[in-house]
């Protein structure tokens, strides 16, 4: 059997045009993987289409369509996980379209699927005291304390997604003034972050551990697990809700559970509530649009409206 069409172009589309044309980060291409993964799982055991078989005709809308809700209902995804699927999907009809012109009509059918409205969500954000109780919890009297401390507030103060925490390198570092990291985020663009004092003092320390010395070269990871390899996202995340469950034993306005997204958005919202304005917390964050970075006043505004209404509740009648 011959390789189909849909075969050739996702290979090109996967190994080829999104790193040398588009430039995309290793981690945007595995999103991508995963949603043509998730594809061809759906074609094979739910339509009986074997993979081989796979053409671009018989990738219709309806096709597509009922891939998606396979995907919402069937796999209970969120309706934003079921749009970054179809933004995958866009993209590399959008990609074809280009290769095989004389598809072009049944391509933009695809490309036309609109993604699916969802209530928008207030952002989850951590009080102050909550983000400092958290931070209180680390036993700094053990090697491995004083990394999770310096983690969780790096991880805080410079407002990175979990992925660039972990690809920070020791050369990403630098603590003479003014302090700053680099991060490398989507689409591996760069930004540099100032630090605020006492994170530089954790970092300080940290990198002088007397038996961490000889580890320290400049493409070294910044942050490392009991192996000496860089963290997992996994990791990250295990850290941090070990001393989320600690600090909620003394206080129960922390939450049961933290991701370590929710540590970027804290620090967003701190920084506008203390009067910063968005395009440099936009430029903070690392986001292309300023309406992304808009959520975050929304957030705060709606914080606002519900702690009135909890001071005085029904002065107005209705």
């Amino acid at each position: 059997m011959n390789p189909t069409n849909f075969a050739k172009y996702l290979t090109d589309f996967l190994s080829t045009y999104l790193s040398g044309q588009k430039n995309v980060s290793k981690n945007t291409i595995y999103a991508y993987r995963d949603t043509f993964k998730l594809l061809l799982k759906y074609c094979q055991e739910v339509k009986g289409i074997m993979i081989e078989c796979i053409n671009m005709d018989l990738l219709t809308t309806e096709l597509i369509k009922d891939f998606l809700n396979w995907l919402e209902y069937e796999r209970k995804c969120g309706i934003s996980t079921r749009n970054q699927r179809l933004a995958s999907i866009h993209s590399f009809f959008r990609y074809v379209q280009g290769e095989d012109p004389a598809g072009i009509y049944h391509f933009q059918q695809v490309i036309s699927i609109p993604v699916k409205k969802a209530k928008k969500k207030v952002v989850e954000h951590l009080l102050p005291e909550v983000m400092k109780l958290i931070l209180e919890q680390p036993d700094k009297s053990f090697t491995k304390g004083r990394r999770d401390l310096t983690l969780l507030s790096v991880l805080y103060d410079t407002g990175a997604r979990v992925q660039e925490l972990i690809d920070i390198k020791v050369c990403d570092v630098t603590l003479d003034s003014p302090p700053v990291i680099t991060l490398t985020g989507k689409r591996n663009k760069v930004r540099r972050v100032p630090l605020m004092k006492n994170t530089v003092a954790l970092l300080q320390a940290y990198l002088s551990e007397k038996d961490l010395k000889k580890q320290w070269k400049n493409q070294y990871p910044l942050f490392i697990n009991n192996q000496h390899n860089k963290l997992t996202k996994e990791g990250v995340a295990y850290i941090l809700n070990k001393y989320v469950k600690m600090a909620r034993t003394t206080s129960l306005i922390v939450p049961e559970h933290v991701s370590p997204h929710v540590l970027r958005h804290s620090k967003a919202m701190h920084l506008l509530q203390a009067g910063v304005n968005l395009i440099y917390i936009r430029d903070f964050l690392g986001h292309v649009d300023l309406k992304t970075t808009e959520i975050y006043a929304r957030t705060d505004t709606e914080t606002k409206r519900k702690a009135i209404e909890n001071v005085y509740p029904g002065i107005i009648n209705h």
